[in-house]
């Protein structure tokens, strides 16, 4: 075994940051990059590592998490494991590659830690990047800070709202990619006629109006990311395509016979069963197992229900920056019984609608519920009330279309009026529309006199 000086050189000269500590836990050195990144006006040598970066009074495996010497010990080989650790700027997530150096008998002796700040991730409120603390979305991350070194595409499957762009962007954040774009591409966006083009650029003159030659997104993401939101989109006369660019990194932009070479890391995303669209014939199985070398399940916000404060907070900086608002504790509560269909994007829209709604710096529940509220009208499925004869709904001329919508708006706009209990004009603003477009629709539905009077 080297001598402890010739160790303590030896991490002197890395770029990471590193420490060096024994069995009984003792952080015997810690580099110039580590005091840099996670330094204090104290030194660390001489105390132990579960002190420093978890403010822990006993190993991390004795206190709820995973610790890596522990593991180490058990399997003799190199661990690694994503913490949150401890650091000037408060707790931030770090990923961990512990390597066990062999002692007398093959034993451990000592043990060195490289740790490695993960880029965009948060336990903490932040105005960016992904936040949470609860078990699943610490679980969702560990799969995160594994794949994002590497080259391998990556799937992102959850439902719509979950954050799959800012996962997309942790990954190339963390990745030796960094340093280049990540591009998005909004497949569901794309009409299947500009969809090769705007992927692989085009000559001039390769179609109508194509008055000079133009780049595609793949040469954007050129040694950066390439991100492909709502995957499952994509036409299938597209798909073969795509798989050739993923399989042998080759394109041709539209209207060329020169083939072109691409360097690029691909990150997809959907909220739709691929598997189902597979055995449907909506989606190629080939292209499927080259985009999900390596799939992530992003948790909806009701599977991670404990997250949702730091979320709110973090959110309600975001949202107005310069007055930045508080939730009152029964607010947050009437926040916690939600569901949040949407995820995260609906509960920022909720957010936002309760700072429109209210001039205070501490936004109360009554808020916080009318917020909630006014994102639910035409969205409920159950009917509360009696549905409404096809007489209140249809008009001449309807289509079948037509007629489904104005049985839904029919039927939202009796349970708005069954539940309010104020003034019509308030109740109009929390439809978000006039007052008199909402006398003329209950009126209709023979409501004019349970909407509501005119008068507080």
């Amino acid at each position: 075994m080297k001598p402890l000086s010739l160790l303590t050189a030896y991490l002197e000269n890395l770029s990471e940051p590193h420490i060096l500590f024994d069995a009984e836990y003792r952080i015997l050195a810690a580099n110039e990059a580590y005091r840099r990144a996670f330094g204090s006006q104290h030194s660390v040598v001489g105390r132990r590592c579960y002190e420093v970066s978890h403010h822990f009074s006993v190993p991390c495996d004795q206190a709820g998490e995973t610790c890596p010497l522990a593991r180490a010990r058990q399997s003799g080989q190199r661990e690694h494991v994503l913490h949150l650790h401890h650091t000037p700027v408060g707790e931030e997530y770090v990923n961990i590659e512990l390597t066990p150096l062999p002692g007398e008998g093959g034993a451990p002796g000592y043990f060195v830690e490289k740790m490695e700040t993960l880029p965009g991730a948060h336990g903490r409120p932040d105005r960016q990047g992904l936040i949470g603390r609860s078990p699943t979305f610490q679980r969702m991350l560990a799969l995160v800070a594994r794949v994002a070194p590497s080259r391998a595409s990556v799937l992102l499957l959850g439902e719509s709202g979950t954050g799959k762009e800012m996962v997309a962007r942790a990954i190339h954040e963390a990745s030796p990619r960094a340093g280049k774009a990540l591009v998005p591409v909004e497949c569901s966006s794309l009409p299947e006629s500009l969809f090769e083009s705007e992927l692989f650029g085009h000559e001039r003159g390769a179609f109508t109006g194509a008055s000079g030659a133009r780049a595609g997104l793949v040469e954007a993401a050129s040694g950066g990311t390439l991100f492909l939101d709502e995957v499952g989109d994509i036409p299938l006369s597209m798909q073969v395509k795509l798989l050739r660019l993923l399989e042998a990194g080759t394109y041709r932009r539209v209207g060329s016979n020169e083939i072109r070479h691409a360097d690029i890391r691909v990150v997809a995303a959907t909220h739709r069963d691929l598997v189902s669209m597979v055995r449907q014939g909506r989606f190629r199985e080939d292209l499927y197992y080259r985009l999900a070398t390596f799939p992530v399940h992003l948790p909806p916000l009701r599977e991670r229900r404990a997250d949702l404060p730091l979320l709110a907070e973090a959110l309600l900086q975001r949202i107005d920056p310069q007055r930045p608002r508080t939730l009152a504790p029964a607010a947050l509560q009437a926040l916690m019984a939600y569901d949040y269909p949407g995820n995260v994007r609906e509960l920022r829209n909720v957010l936002e609608r309760a700072v429109l709604l209210s001039d205070q710096p501490v936004l109360d529940a009554d808020t916080v519920r009318e917020a909630i509220d006014a994102g639910r009208i035409g969205l409920r499925r159950e009917p509360v009330l009696a549905p409404p004869t096809a007489a209140d709904v249809v008009a001449p001329g309807d289509t079948p279309v037509a007629t489904a919508w104005r049985t839904r708006e029919a039927q939202a706009l009796r349970e708005a009026v069954q539940r309010h209990r104020g003034t019509r004009a308030e109740l109009a603003r929390q439809l978000g529309m006039s007052e008199r477009t909402l006398y003329r629709k209950l009126k209709a539905l023979g409501l004019a006199s349970t909407g509501g009077s005119d008068r507080p």
